[in-house]
């Protein structure tokens, strides 16, 4: 039966390998069970019920891109897209997060349209793929400025950020930022050895090191400064009657205090910055996993997309912020991974994980730190592959440009934007405007626009 639904002699593999690589995903992405529910709280929700609305939601997105588009990929909230509802849209602009969910839904809804027909594939196979490898760089970077932000390592200051001071509040946030640095030479070296969930190891590892660190008194719980027990008074939990604080609670809004206006707004801007976040995060994976073709398109890529939107509207009613494809599925493609079984054994993984929201509620933002900032490494070593020399300056500038301007300007959807503008006016203005795509020129224009009316 799996070899007639994931076709496995086609794609030269089997089921033990296709296990394995499942495995090996689910380990490398587990960190979002406790990332998530830790970003998503700043928005107010509640923590257990976003992880419980997070694995199912990746259960249900990996499900679909295993049985509808038969790849490797898992699915799960994306980062980035996580900060922005919680940072941009609910802290910054003040909405609820009720509305914000209720936008992501709608935003999902429209997606779903625009992946049954050529949009979003059109728009995928138009962006060069020297700007793709760009975009890839970049949301790497942004990724581990979030967690240099989370491990209280990057603070604010008269120059912006700068480096904290380990030694204020040395019990509390000098100890933490202190773990974070362990954690992430942790992770790292257990990279470099090859060591299989190096990712996940490193967050459970300096969790205990944390933990060790508070039975000793270095770290001092104190819960009105934001720095709880690290110790978990539970480990397993078949209650579930905590996804009800969040499920179906987008449609629980009062109407008559959305202004139609301003919401739709807010709906264009969770439309924009899934759409290129979504692409941005499948061209890192894809170009990760060596799966683009020699016109750096990805063949199958409209059921893939199809899946994405499907999870991201079941999401939102879930509880959780826009899902999508997560760069970590490169590691399970590189562990022999080449069909939807690999995906479908992540997501099964995903929904057992839901027996433990108590222990992934317990993990501490400092240990899960390490993780995005060497999520972003595994990202960034895609510049390698962009050719800056004389003959590609027309091709690299706008990477480079996509890259410093996802983190510098904290935004994904910016560094596309403006990453598609500069290569569109730098090979109009040296005479090599026959190499652009039509399309091109259209999402040129409409980012230009974007900014003077937006």
């Amino acid at each position: 039966m799996l070899e007639k639904i994931f076709k496995l002699k086609q794609h030269k593999t089997n089921v033990k390998t296709e296990v394995i690589a499942g495995i090996t995903t689910f380990m490398t992405m587990a960190y979002i069970l406790a990332v998530n529910p830790s970003i998503l709280a700043d928005a107010g929700m509640d923590p257990t019920a976003v992880l419980l609305a997070t694995a199912i939601a990746s259960f249900l997105g990996t499900a679909c891109m295993a049985l509808m588009a038969n790849k490797p990929f898992a699915l799960s909230a994306g980062m980035g897209l996580n900060a922005y509802l919680a940072y941009t849209v609910v802290i910054g602009m003040g909405y609820s997060w009720q509305i914000a969910l209720l936008a992501v839904f709608i935003e999902g809804l429209i997606f779903i349209v625009l992946s049954l027909t050529n949009v979003r594939e059109a728009i995928f196979n138009a962006i060069p793929l020297t700007l793709k490898r760009g975009v890839s760089v970049g949301i790497g970077l942004f990724i581990a400025f979030i967690g240099l932000q989370n491990a209280g390592l990057s603070v604010d200051s008269s120059t912006l950020v700068t480096i904290t001071n380990f030694t204020d509040n040395f019990t509390t946030h000098g100890i933490c930022a202190l773990l974070a640095i362990v954690g992430l030479l942790l992770t790292a070296v257990l990279h470099v050895l090859k060591v299989k969930g190096a990712i996940l190891i490193g967050i459970v590892g300096t969790w205990l090191i944390g933990i060790i660190c508070q039975l000793i008194g270095i770290y001092v719980p104190t819960p009105d400064a934001g720095f709880y027990s690290l110790i978990p008074t539970s480990f397993i939990s078949a209650d579930f009657s905590k996804l009800g604080e969040t499920f179906g609670q987008c449609f629980k809004v009062n109407f008559s205090d959305i202004k139609i206006t301003e919401f739709i707004v807010v709906i264009f801007a969770f439309l924009f910055v899934d759409l290129f976040d979504t692409l941005g995060t499948l061209i890192g994976v894809a170009t990760k996993a060596n799966m683009l073709d020699e016109k750096g398109q990805l063949p199958g890529i409209r059921p893939a997309l199809l899946s994405d939107a499907i999870g991201t509207s079941a999401g939102a009613v879930l509880g959780t912020s826009t899902v999508t494809t997560f760069v970590e599925s490169a590691s399970g493609v590189s562990a022999g991974g080449r069909t939807g079984l690999t995906a479908m054994v992540t997501g099964l993984l995903f929904l057992l994980s839901t027996l433990f929201a108590p222990l992934f509620t317990t993990i501490p933002s400092f240990a899960t730190a390490p993780a995005l900032i060497m999520v972003g490494f595994l990202m960034v070593s895609s510049v390698t592959e962009i050719r800056f020399d004389e003959d590609n300056l027309t091709e690299a500038i706008p990477a480079y440009i996509a890259i410093i301007a996802m983190p510098l300007f904290y935004s994904i959807s910016e560094g596309i934007s403006l990453g598609i503008i500069s290569y569109v006016v730098l090979n109009v203005c040296t005479g090599k405007a026959k190499k652009v795509k039509p399309l091109m020129y259209i999402l040129a224009v409409l980012f230009i626009l974007k900014y003077i009316f937006l």
